[in-house]
């Protein structure tokens, strides 16, 4: 089966089978799909091109051109010839986007999942965020630093287990 012979809802399904082999490069645990960047996948007859909309973390995430030529790389591979990855950074991301599979892959990987949507403000307030250790649980934590290996994580430390892990900020 070539992809010129099936429908387009066939190509979309094939394409979002073979983007959900594309990772984040900093985050190589989430795939964009997991992370929430993957917006839409569509399929334009009148050009003969797939279209795949995505949308940075933040908008001058460095990871963004690495993931662009991975998606180009992981559809052409997969027999799509005419890729076109389109940026759009309106609405702009939010973690709420990240899914449950993500923040599970994120806590498996010793990195505390984001705060539900309205349990991180607490920090506006001066008040400490609650956070949940993902090595052993304890909710005794405390902020080492306010950004991590990367900015969009802060540095955390358990107060039990006495081990760091990073924290994936919400936004």
């Amino acid at each position: 089966m070539t992809l010129t012979s099936i429908s387009a809802a066939e190509r979309i399904a094939t394409a979002r089978r073979l983007l959900d082999s594309v990772c984040d490069p900093e985050i190589p645990v989430l795939t964009v799909a997991d992370l929430g960047i993957l917006r839409d996948v569509r399929w334009l007859d009148e050009e003969q091109t797939l279209e795949v909309v995505i949308t940075p973390t933040y908008s001058g995430c460095p990871a963004m051109n690495a993931i662009e030529v991975n998606i180009r790389a992981a559809l052409q591979d997969g027999g799509f010839e005419r890729v076109r990855v389109t940026t759009v950074l309106a609405p702009a991301w939010t973690t709420d986007w990240l899914s449950p599979e993500g923040r599970e892959k994120l806590r498996a990987f010793g990195i505390a999942p984001p705060a539900e949507a309205t349990a991180d403000k607490q920090a506006l307030l001066g008040q400490p965020r609650i956070l949940q250790c993902p090595h052993c649980g304890s909710q005794n934590t405390e902020m080492i630093a306010q950004f991590a290996s990367t900015a969009c994580k802060a540095m955390f430390r358990c107060l039990d287990c006495l081990e760091p892990f990073d924290y994936f900020k919400c936004h």
